[in-house]
């Protein structure tokens, strides 16, 4: 797919990486780079590098390249199956594991393992997607559900939409905090100046959580959030946006940090409705022993 644009005023100097990774917000700016150094971009019909200065007029056209199907293989991993049905499961994942294959992660996925304990999985997500309702990051442990059933995929997405869906988190954080409980309020979106971050910004997506404090130490405090809305990284984004960012968090914590191998968050309780039954169900699952370690460090310190 071949598209074109116009550089405005307001584009001028921009450089030409910039401007299409935003003019195209689902990719990255490095894959726009991977674009450019692929000869996939043109300024006035004649093939230009990354760092290329727009200037007003400039007439940019580049060519989507064509996504390669994921060739996904079943593969034995174990699961940690809290809940099945013949419409759904619940899954408690644990930490450093990716849930749907991608680029840089094509085996050793949460889809990998459910393809091989199931084939009975919802395709409303497409092939690379099977069955994921909703995600949680790769270092972040937990509990999602997993659709087997096209109804149920519908059921539990529009349950999500509706805020219908009870989603808590356990969470270490950088600094104390004094009050009790809290609640942040703040749009999300693409961070203007990082495409591979989220950040808090004006023409972001509406986003809501809720805190309360369960434990402080003496720099550090353990809290748990309740996700009012899913937007991605939402926890990790809220928390640094209000000044008490995520113990070990790569992308969005201090670089002086706790050794956690990723940031310390645990989706510990799900609830919804049966997209069947109509029964409300609720789970729960105990804190990972990464994470029991940690807050023992924490109340040893």
């Amino acid at each position: 797919m071949t598209l074109q644009h116009v550089v405005t005023e307001l584009e001028k100097r921009m450089r030409i990486d910039k401007l299409l990774s935003e003019a195209n917000p689902n990719q990255s700016r490095s894959q726009v780079q991977g674009w450019i150094a692929k000869d996939l971009v043109k300024v006035n019909n004649e093939i230009v590098k990354a760092n290329y200065k727009c200037q007003v007029g400039d007439v940019v056209t580049w060519a989507i390249p064509e996504v390669e199907p994921l060739d996904i293989k079943p593969e034995n991993i174990p699961l940690d199956i809290v809940y099945e049905d013949s419409d759904l499961l619940v899954v408690n994942k644990p930490k450093g594991m990716v849930v749907h294959p991608s680029a840089g992660h094509q085996s050793g996925t949460l889809v990998n393992g459910l393809l091989y304990h199931c084939n009975d999985l919802s395709g409303i997500n497409g092939i690379e997607r099977p069955g994921i309702v909703h995600r949680i990051d790769k270092d972040t442990s937990g509990l999602l559900v997993v659709a087997k059933n096209d109804k149920a995929h519908t059921s539990l997405s529009e349950q999500l939409s509706n805020k219908d869906v009870e989603r808590r988190y356990e969470a270490v954080v950088h600094g104390v905090i004094n009050h009790d409980t809290g609640m942040v309020d703040a749009p999300i979106g693409r961070d203007p100046k990082d495409r591979q971050k989220m950040g808090v910004v004006d023409n972001g997506k509406h986003a809501v959580t809720h805190f309360q404090v369960l434990q402080r130490f003496e720099e550090f405090t353990h809290i748990e959030c309740q996700l009012e809305t899913g937007r991605t990284h939402q926890i990790r984004v809220h928390m640094r946006y209000i000044g008490f960012p995520l113990v070990g968090d790569p992308k969005y914590g201090p670089r002086k940090t706790l050794d956690t191998d990723g940031q310390a968050l645990h989706a510990k309780v799900l609830g919804f409705t049966h997209p069947t039954t109509e029964e409300w169900l609720r789970f729960e699952v105990d804190s990972p022993s990464y994470f029991k370690e940690l807050l023992h460090q924490l109340e040893i310190m």
